[in-house]
């Protein structure tokens, strides 16, 4: 199966292509366009984030306090004249590198899962599953994102997730940072990966469901617990 075949698959008939992909995974090609997308992504939203973390540290007084006038004033300094090519290398090429740490983990974490329902599944089934799954994020979820962005000219403010339904909400407040994981993108994601799941360990759907929601519900715990811990930092 082709390329734009599988693409469009995972829109349209992601039981059979998952299916398809069960059978015989291939995943490199699907990798490559998809690290190629993070960074264009990153690239487009690098100057929002970047004037994201610069508001965020002229307006925070208790970080001026703990570390002193003279670092804080350096570190706003160096913020403010950041070199293009730092923020290149850090969005464009450090960025995508740690997606695919990411995507080569939790295709590890599933796999382990997986063992508690099933004696089937080989990583790279499970590997070509998760990523091509992540297109739905990556491709349409951050096209979605980008327009955002751009209207709003901040990252830190723009969410697809429940956090878009309150609008007032303080962007650094644990009740956000909860919000922000329940991403429709994301639900949408790990629902198509069932499919995938589903096929690579001859489990019934419904099985196949509560492990791909289950790891979804892990993840999003990690990401709130670190990001609960991070807000101690920014206030």
């Amino acid at each position: 199966m082709s390329f734009f075949k599988r693409l469009e698959g995972i829109f349209f008939s992601p039981r059979q292509m998952f299916q398809a992909l069960a059978e015989k995974p291939v995943w490199v090609d699907a990798l490559v366009v998809l690290l190629i997308l993070l960074a264009v992504f990153s690239y487009f939203i690098a100057p929002y984030s970047q004037n994201d973390q610069l508001q965020m540290m002229k307006d925070n007084a208790k970080l001026k306090q703990r570390i002193g006038e003279t670092r804080y004033n350096e570190y706003v300094a160096k913020l403010e004249n950041a070199p293009k090519s730092g923020i290149i290398i850090r969005n464009v090429i450090v960025g995508p590198a740690m997606s695919l740490i990411g995507l080569l983990f939790s295709s590890l974490v599933l796999m382990i899962l997986g063992r508690f329902v099933s004696s089937q599944g080989k990583y790279a089934q499970i590997i070509s599953a998760v990523i091509h799954a992540n297109f739905v994020d990556k491709l349409l979820g951050n096209a979605v994102r980008l327009l955002l962005i751009s209207a709003k000219k901040s990252v830190m403010q723009t969410s697809t997730s429940l956090a878009l339904l309150f609008p007032r909400m303080e962007v650094l407040s644990p009740a956000y940072i909860v919000l922000g994981q329940i991403d429709f993108f994301q639900l949408w994601m790990f629902g198509i990966l069932a499919f995938g799941l589903s096929s690579i360990f001859k489990i019934e759907l419904k099985k196949a469901m509560f492990l791909s929601y289950g790891f979804w519900i892990l993840k999003s715990l990690i990401y709130i617990a670190l990001g609960i811990i991070g807000l101690q930092y920014l206030k």
